[in-house]
């Protein structure tokens, strides 16, 4: 037979039969750490350890402790929860829905139409099934078969979720997992076996439950439930809206733009954040007396920028004067930026904000004086001063949109009650189907691109590169600060994927195998898949989303 080199992460050059499955030359099932190897990282590519190894490679294994392993960890979670809900309720429509923490939120109605509901004692019985599941140490198969028998194999099965993302593609085969007598739709790698999985927990969440899961920086331990009462609430408000305009699921949205449809779908979704915006604009203008500024925080690419904007045109229309600043124009510059522990320049750290300045102009501002603001320009990495002298008027309220708004160190000498705090981030409740949940990370993460390249001169390879620290530094000075929140606003819009798909896929086509960002690229390209086009021309002037694609009534 033909043999084959592979190249180990050790260093170590074997010879092999072409056609070895990349789980065939582990030594051991368990990393030097313990944590079982769930995938392989082939070439730059996320394979599962089924993969056969078709020519010569580099293969490195991956376990929950690396971004692309806990992915398929988590997945593979998903996929068990899936097969123990249907053995023991086998009339229940169950979805997987949202994040929450490391975890995720799931969905249960005991039979299609019911009330979303499980009780604690079902939720229990669920983990101690799903846990006997995991002693047996059952294979997970992936197999790949025609897209006649996929079709008749979910009629079937009444799973009408994947049929239509199916109607709208039309693959030779279609890839599956298979474990016992259940299957599902492969949306990438997942663990070899159900004894991989042994490391979570389901937490009862009325009126659903939580799949909650170890921390990728410290797998080997399920970390304290923390509750998320705001983000819950955002989602929930939006699984509203998704049903009120009658979209779940991708396959439903392909429907709508292949029936040319779109247009009126468009403007629904835009006039629910008008609706939004002009609710929250509404409370603060019965704060008015005593609020004297807004701060706008959240996540990269939420659209915190369009948000404080389109709150300003309504807070004018309530009788308010606001004058708009972006943290964003008060970065130090890349001298005296922290970075992070790759050593790459961190600007979602807080002290890359000029905290003396941002505080000192806000102090005469408040106090009535004129102030020179600055505005940082992305591209030469440097702020430059205005030419005009903003004052605030007595009847005027300040604006201040940045990832660090709500974060108390922003503004130590101003007092909590004169503030009135924002979060925003673009948090989609579509899915995939019932099992596979769209990440709203991903959402974020094309946005971003898409706007790099377009406004900020980075390369998609380079928005990918610089993700993992955006991530964390997220993480360590976004989400921790959530409950300090008055008000929530989410910025996701149920089509925006389908316009980004003709816009980003050319972008991550630029990605190449040689590249350490290759995986990350093939799976969002992979997914994109799963989407029918939808014009740029059809998103209003003024939508969130024209801050990343362009053509936005806003200047910024």
């Amino acid at each position: 037979m033909e043999k084959i080199t592979i190249r180990l992460e050790d260093g170590r050059t074997i010879e092999r039969p072409a056609g070895t499955r990349a789980g065939d030359i582990l030594d051991s099932p368990l990393s030097g750490d313990g944590l079982p190897y769930v995938a392989a990282m082939v070439n730059n590519n996320v394979a599962s350890l089924s993969y056969p190894l078709a020519a010569n490679c580099r293969v490195r294994f991956l376990t929950m402790a690396d971004p692309h392993g806990w992915r398929v960890y988590r997945n593979s979670l998903c996929f068990l929860l899936a097969m123990t809900v249907r053995r023991m309720f086998p009339k229940a429509v169950f979805a997987v829905e949202h994040s929450f923490g490391p975890g995720l939120y799931c969905s249960f109605y005991a039979k299609e139409g019911a009330p979303e509901r499980i009780s604690r004692s079902q939720v229990a019985l669920l983990e101690k099934r799903m846990r006997m599941l995991v002693q047996r140490n059952l294979p997970i198969e992936r197999r790949k078969i025609g897209y006649a028998e996929a079709v008749e194999r979910f009629s079937r099965n009444g799973e009408a979720d994947k049929l239509n993302l199916l109607r709208h593609r039309n693959p030779p085969h279609v890839v599956i997992h298979v474990c016992g007598n259940f299957s599902d739709v492969a949306h990438g790698p997942l663990a070899h076996s159900t004894g991989a999985l042994s490391r979570f927990k389901l937490i009862p969440y009325p009126p659903g439950f939580i799949l909650h899961l170890p921390e990728r920086e410290n797998p080997k331990r399920l970390p304290r439930f923390q509750d998320q009462p705001n983000l819950f609430h955002i989602f929930q408000e939006h699984k509203e809206w998704g049903r009120i305009l009658g979209v779940t699921n991708v396959g439903r949205l392909n429907e709508i733009i292949a029936a040319g449809e779109m247009e009126n779908f468009v403007l629904i979704a835009e006039a629910l954040h008008e609706k939004k915006l002009a609710f929250i604009a509404e409370r603060i203008s019965r704060l008015s007396r005593r609020v004297r500024m807004i701060l706008v925080a959240g996540p990269s690419s939420a659209g915190k920028t369009t948000f404080a904007k389109r709150l300003a045109v309504h807070l004018r229309v309530n009788g308010l004067r606001p004058v708009t600043l972006a943290t964003d124009d008060y970065f130090v510059g890349p001298e005296q930026t922290p970075r992070d522990e790759d050593g790459n320049l961190d600007y979602e750290h807080i002290e890359a904000v000029d905290i003396k300045l941002l505080n000192r102009q806000l102090s005469s501002l408040i106090a009535g004086r004129k102030v020179r603001t600055p505005k940082f320009d992305f591209k030469t990495r440097r702020r430059v001063f205005s030419e005009t002298e903003l004052t605030l008027e007595p009847d005027q309220i300040l604006i201040i949109e940045g990832i660090h708004g709500l974060n108390p160190r922003l503004i130590p000498g101003v007092p909590r009650k004169a503030a009135f705090k924002i979060y925003v981030s673009a948090l989609t409740q579509l899915n995939l189907d019932y099992h596979n949940r769209i990440s709203t990370t991903d959402n974020r993460l094309m946005r971003r691109m898409v706007r790099d390249v377009q406004f900020r001169g980075y390369s998609a390879l380079e928005t990918l590169q610089r993700w993992p620290s955006v991530r964390r530094g997220e993480k360590r000075w976004i989400f921790p600060y959530q409950r300090e929140a008055d008000a929530t606003f989410n910025s996701a819009l149920d089509y925006e994927l389908a316009v980004l798909k003709p816009i980003v896929e050319p972008l991550l086509m630029e990605v190449k195998p040689t590249q350490a960002e290759y995986a990350e690229a093939r799976r969002l390209s992979e997914f994109l898949l799963n989407f029918r086009p939808a014009p740029a021309a059809i998103v209003p002037s003024q939508s969130i989303l024209r801050e990343y694609i362009g053509g936005s009534i806003f200047r910024y």
